[in-house]
């Protein structure tokens, strides 16, 4: 389980506003969110980029 959509929301990002800053379709963004996407370690840092986060807490920190 990601954090994407959380983090794209508290950015107010629309996915297509955070596809095409990371150079992806918004069907790329969809399909992370719902975890039916691996996205590449390339992709994972410009997504935690655009997200002002880092990897850890996008991807593999437990929610507190």
């Amino acid at each position: 389980m990601n954090r994407v959509r959380q983090f794209r929301k508290k950015q107010q990002l629309s996915q297509f506003e955070l596809a095409k800053e990371i150079g992806v379709a918004r069907q790329t963004i969809s399909l992370i969110e719902s975890d039916k996407y691996n996205p590449s370690l390339e992709l994972c840092r410009k997504l935690a980029t655009a997200l002002k986060t880092d990897l850890n807490s996008l991807f593999w920190e437990e929610s507190k």
